[in-house]
Order: C-alpha cells, then sequence, then structure tokens
C-alpha cells in the first residue's frame, strides 16, 4: 500500500480511468477529471469563506457533482455534511445552523428545499445549484471554471461531519478530530478495507445506497483513494442491482438487509439469470440480519458475504466472514477496534453470554456536537463509549446484538427485545418487511405490536394476521410476541435500512391509550386494524 491515497496519484497515472459512473444516466467521470474540477471546487470554497476547519454542506440526491464537491471540501481541510434530501425544511434547517455550515450546494432536484431551509437558517449566502442555471443564483460552472486547476497551498485531509439518522429523536452530529493531515493521508478505514474485503484499484464497487449516508460516502471515498471504479445506483432495485453486476462484472457490493430481502424475493430464474461470478465480496451493515435470510443469502452466492458492525460514530468495530459466521450463527463478529464489555444498568460488567448494554474500551474518540450531555451519557468513568445498542458478548469474544435500548419493550416488567419477533416474521413467505415496536397498555404498561409490509397476496388479511402470529408463537416465547398485527404499503426506513420506529409509536401511541383494558387472555384478538 502506498504511503499517501488520495485520486490525485491516479490522476497522474490513469487520468482516463473512471473513477465512478452513475448507473441510471451512464454518466462516467474519469479521475483526471476528478481531481481538476475538485481542485476548483476547493478553489471556489476558499473563495466564498470556508477556510480550514469550517463546514460546508451537500444537499442533494446521489448526483454526478457529489463526489467532486467531497472531496474538494476534503482536500481543503474542511469538515463537510451531507444531508437528506428525504429530511423537511425545519430538519434541514437544524441541521445547517447546529454545524454552522458557512455554504450549501444543492442540485436542481433539491434547489427548491435548499432555498427554503438557507432563508429559515439566516445563512449569509445562498445555496449554489450544481446542475443548472437558475435565474438569481450564480451558475455553478461559471464559478468553477474562473477557479485554478492547481492545488490549494494549504491542502491538508479534511473530515466528514455526519449527522445520525435520528431514529430515535432529533439527530446528532458525530464529531471527530479534524488533524489536517497531509493531503493523501489515508483514514484507517482503507487499509482495513483492503486487508478485510481486498480492495484494490481493479476493485469495481456497486453502491446502492444514498450517498448522504457514512457508510455509503465512506466506502466510496475508500475506493476512489485506491483508484478503485465505483458504480453508484441512484436507488436499489434488486433485478436492476443483479444486472449491474453482470455488466460491469461487479467485485464488492455493499448492502443492508432490506436489500437482501428484496433479493430473495425475486424469482429463483429471476435470480439464476444473471452471471455474478465476478463477485469477491458481498458485504453488509447497518441494521441486524435475520439468521435465515444471511443463511440463505450465503447458501446462493457462496462463502462470499461478510458483515461488520459499528456506528457513525466509529466506537467500536467487529466483522465476521461467512465461514465464521456459519460458525457462530447471528454473531457480527469480533472486534478490530475497541475492546467489548457488557455492562448492566448500575454500570457493573456481566459474564459472557449475558444481555446488557455494548460498551467500548480504547476505541476511537468522538463527541457530539453542541450536545454535551448526550457526549457525557455515552462514556462512563472508565473512559468506555457506547451508542445505546444491547448484546452479549461470548466466552471466545465474539458479539452478539440483540436490539438497541431506545427499543426495547418493557411489558409486565419483563424486557423484551424486538428485534427477535422482527427476525422471526421476516422468515414468513408473505413478509417483505416487519416493524415491532411497544404501544401503551393499561395493564402491562407496554404491549407488543407488529406493523408489516405483505409480498402481493389476495388472502384476506384477517387471515393472514393470525397466521403470522401463530408462527411467530411456534419461534418464540408468547409473551416476546406480537399481540396484533396491522399492515402497510411501506414502513418509514430510512433507505440505508434503518427503521424510524419511533415514527410507529407516536402514530400507534394516542389510540393505544385510548383502547379497553385488555388481558393476556384476548390479547391477540383485542386490537384491530387501524
Amino acid at each position: 500500500m502506498s504511503t499517501l491515497l488520495f485520486p490525485d496519484s491516479y490522476a497522474r497515472k490513469h487520468p482516463e480511468k473512471a473513477a465512478y459512473v452513475m448507473a441510471g444516466a451512464g454518466d462516467a467521470v474519469s479521475y483526471g477529471e476528478l481531481v481538476d474540477r475538485s481542485r476548483r471546487a476547493a478553489h471556489l470554497m476558499r473563495s466564498l469563506g470556508a477556510g480550514r476547519g469550517t463546514c460546508i454542506a451537500i444537499l442533494m440526491e446521489n448526483h454526478v457533482r457529489l463526489f467532486e464537491l467531497a472531496w474538494a471540501a476534503q482536500r481543503a481541510g474542511l469538515r463537510y455534511t451531507t444531508i437528506s434530501p428525504r429530511l423537511t425544511v425545519g430538519e434541514i434547517d437544524y441541521i445547517l445552523r447546529d454545524s454552522g455550515a458557512r455554504l450549501l450546494f444543492s442540485s436542481v432536484a433539491t434547489a427548491a428545499l435548499a432555498r427554503a431551509a438557507s432563508e429559515q437558517a439566516e445563512m449569509p449566502t445562498s445555496p449554489i445549484v450544481v446542475d443548472q442555471t437558475i435565474p438569481g443564483i450564480a451558475d455553478y460552472e461559471d464559478l468553477l471554471a474562473v477557479q485554478p486547476p492547481s492545488p490549494l497551498e494549504d491542502e491538508a485531509e479534511g473530515v466528514d461531519f455526519l449527522y445520525s439518522s435520528g431514529t430515535t429523536g432529533r439527530p446528532k452530529a458525530i464529531k471527530t478530530e479534524l488533524p489536517l493531515h497531509p493531503i493523501g493521508t489515508p483514514p484507517a478505514i482503507v487499509p482495513l478495507f483492503e486487508r478485510l474485503y481486498g480492495f484494490a484499484d481493479d476493485t469495481i464497487y456497486l453502491s446502492p445506497a444514498p450517498l448522504y449516508h457514512s457508510a455509503p460516502l465512506r466506502f466510496n471515498m475508500a475506493v476512489q483513494r485506491l483508484g478503485a471504479t465505483s458504480i453508484v445506483m441512484d436507488r436499489f432495485e434488486p433485478a436492476a442491482a443483479l444486472e449491474l453486476i453482470e455488466r460491469h462484472a461487479v467485485t464488492h457490493v455493499q448492502m443492508v438487509p432490506t436489500m437482501f430481502v428484496r433479493l430473495l424475493h425475486l424469482s429463483e430464474d429471476e435470480r439464476r439469470r444473471w452471471d455474478l461470478s465476478s463477485l469477491r465480496a458481498v458485504i453488509h451493515a447497518a441494521a441486524p440480519c435475520p439468521a435465515e435470510i444471511k443463511a440463505r443469502m450465503i447458501e446462493w452466492l457462496g462463502p462470499i458475504v461478510y458483515e461488520y458492525y459499528s456506528a457513525t460514530e466509529v466506537y467500536l468495530l467487529t466483522a465476521i466472514d461467512s465461514e465464521d459466521w456459519l460458525a457462530h450463527r447471528g454473531s457480527v463478529g469480533r472486534a478490530l477496534l475497541g475492546t467489548p464489555h457488557v455492562l448492566d444498568d448500575d454500570g457493573d460488567e456481566l459474564a459472557a453470554g449475558e444481555v446488557g448494554t455494548l460498551w467500548s474500551e480504547g476505541g476511537p474518540q468522538f463527541e457530539y456536537h453542541n450536545a454535551a450531555e448526550k457526549t457525557a451519557e455515552s462514556r462512563n468513568e472508565l473512559g468506555w463509549t457506547t451508542v445505546g445498542d444491547i448484546g452479549y458478548v461470548d466466552e471466545h469474544g465474539y458479539v452478539y446484538l440483540t436490539d438497541r435500548r431506545a427499543d426495547m419493550i418493557i411489558s409486565g416488567g419483563v424486557n423484551i427485545y424486538p428485534q427477535e419477533s422482527e427476525n422471526a416474521l421476516i422468515g414468513h413467505p408473505l413478509v417483505a418487511d416487519a416493524a415491532v415496536f411497544g404501544i401503551p397498555h393499561a395493564e402491562l404498561g407496554e404491549e407488543v405490536k407488529a406493523v408489516v409490509r405483505l409480498v402481493p397476496s389476495d388472502r384476506p388479511q384477517g387471515e393472514i394476521e393470525a397466521e403470522l402470529i401463530a408462527f411467530c408463537h411456534l419461534r418464540l416465547a408468547k409473551y416476546k410476541c406480537p399481540r396484533s398485527i396491522d399492515f402497510r404499503d411501506e414502513l418509514p426506513r430510512h433507505a440505508t435500512g434503518k427503521l424510524y420506529k419511533r415514527l410507529l409509536r407516536d402514530q400507534y401511541a394516542d389510540s393505544a391509550a385510548q383502547r379497553p383494558t385488555t388481558t393476556e387472555a384476548d390479547g391477540l384478538q383485542s386490537a384491530r386494524r387501524t
């Protein structure tokens, strides 16, 4: 591995090689073009007041100009926050204010949202729209054209400044150190990806997820540090992903478990239609993967399915390959960064196999921007850190996740981890997606509720509900299973796979609180569909 890893190295050697291809439109951006445009964009950011250590924001879909802006900020020693276009004006306003962003870049598709949010945040400059001339707004291409193609005199490594997806409340900004290392100094994940997954300059990486999220952004930036090529989907579609793997001879792809489920719902003929022999690694993370789903993926693709566990905070990092997972079914692996510990609610360490809150000793340090109280809550007196995940570590050091503390249901004084029920339900052939959460109950405190998205079916929903509850009872203790199930066309799931259970709980809380009291005996029939 070279000491310095940066697109500039490959622009000098292979200027025509594609750094990335936008799969929808077919637009390919070479390393030569990426370096030229990102250098000019870095000068533009400087000229507009973005000095070292300041923050800029990028609000756009998976867009051909997103990487040049990210690399411009990276080479200018800036912090840069990528914002989801699915957020509301108020949520974007909050991020712009909280981050102190000096500049906001958008696409024409997000221009109205960007303008409204920037006005509400009282930003000193209007958003810069990168792909279309809009009356009253400076043209990005004109601004770029007058900037020099040479590197900044004070080039230094910047860092992403990413917000959590806000599944349990307002998003939090994870603020890591801005070391301003010499340009081309790779972050720790780059040599890790080389060692774990065989990333190299011949890698063809399929990126099916939104680039504003931490894992897709960081994976693609790592790919471009290595001189490889990314194939970027506008959005994930299962059959389209398989076709792209064959067409581009994709070697690596990162997915989330909901993508696995959608792939497995394709017919066997559709899945077998495509030549996937180029694949070397199918990597997944971001959300818990039901063991049955993962086992079916390994059976289909072979032992090339890899999993890692971490968070945007990177407080802990574990990894596991297919062979190890089959021997330790359900584990997310052993630690590569940080040492895992499991503590009870009093802060006492639990024995191997006992479930509690997962903490990390010696992992990378982080803080929550403008949230000293949340930062303090993430640490204990030993300096260990946590993001609130629940799980256990076995006697061999393998980590198993049970759920998130914020999602835990307490019913009749018993702790229930809804991930268990979700994993059971998703194993039913009629279930495309499932969410299990707690709703108020006058006697029990909370009862277990499920909302499910079905595959197309002509069967009555009442019949399916009873079948799914019985299916769950065969696999789990009755108290862990939903007492009633509702059906929806879509669940409020982030494009990265995370489920917004907070939204579901809020929707059900008021109506559930007003229902007549029920008993365990009649619980299966008590709640009807809304």
